[in-house]
C-alpha cells in the first residue's frame, strides 16, 4: 500500500511539473517569452483565464489602438502601452483581480508593474498573451464586438509566434 501511495504522489508531481513546463502550444515561443520577461508580475495562464468568469475581473489590453481595434480578447478594456489610459481603472478597487495582456507578454508586464506601483494588489500577466490565447483556439472580437479571425501580430517578425492557421495575421 505504501508503494502505491508513493507511486501516486510521483505521478501527480510529474504531471504537475509537465503542465508547468508546457505553458504554451509552441516550445520555441515559450523560450522566447522566458527570455523577454523578467517575471516581476505573477502569471495567469490561458487555460486558467479561459475558465474564469471575466465579469469578476478586469481584463486589460496593453497593445496600441490599432492592434486592439483589429481584435482583442472579449470583455477586455483598452489601456495601451506608449501612453496608457489609466482612467480605465477609475472606480476599480485596489484588491480587484486584474489581468493584463499584450501580444506576447512584455508590454503587459510593464503595465502590470505600473499598476502594482499604483497600489493594485491582485495583478497578473497573461503568459503568452493574445498570441497564446489564439494559438489555443479561443475567440477574439473586433472593435464592433463581433467574433473575428483577424489578429494584429505587430509586425512580420513577431507574427511567426502566432501559429494557429485558422486566424489571419494582420500588421
Amino acid at each position: 500500500m505504501r508503494q502505491l501511495i508513493i507511486f501516486c504522489v510521483f505521478v501527480l508531481t510529474a504531471a504537475s511539473l509537465s503542465a508547468q513546463l508546457n505553458r504554451t502550444t509552441n516550445p520555441k515561443f515559450e523560450k522566447k517569452i522566458d527570455r523577454l520577461l523578467s517575471e516581476t508580475v505573477p502569471f495567469v495562464y490561458v487555460e486558467e483565464l479561459a475558465k474564469k468568469d471575466k465579469s469578476e475581473l478586469v481584463l486589460l489590453d496593453a497593445r496600441e489602438w490599432e492592434e486592439y481595434n483589429i481584435s482583442h480578447i472579449p470583455e477586455a478594456h483598452y489601456i495601451g502601452y506608449d501612453r496608457p489610459t489609466m482612467d480605465v481603472l477609475s472606480g476599480v478597487e485596489k484588491d480587484k483581480e486584474i489581468v493584463v495582456y499584450c501580444s506576447i507578454g512584455y508590454r503587459s508586464e510593464k503595465i502590470a508593474e505600473r499598476l502594482k506601483d499604483m497600489g493594485y494588489e491582485n495583478v497578473t500577466n497573461l503568459y503568452g498573451s493574445i498570441f497564446e490565447w489564439v494559438n489555443q483556439g479561443h475567440e477574439i472580437e473586433n472593435s464592433n464586438g463581433e467574433v473575428t479571425k483577424k489578429i494584429h501580430t505587430y509586425d512580420k517578425s513577431w507574427s511567426r509566434w502566432m501559429i494557429n492557421k485558422d486566424y489571419e495575421k494582420v500588421w
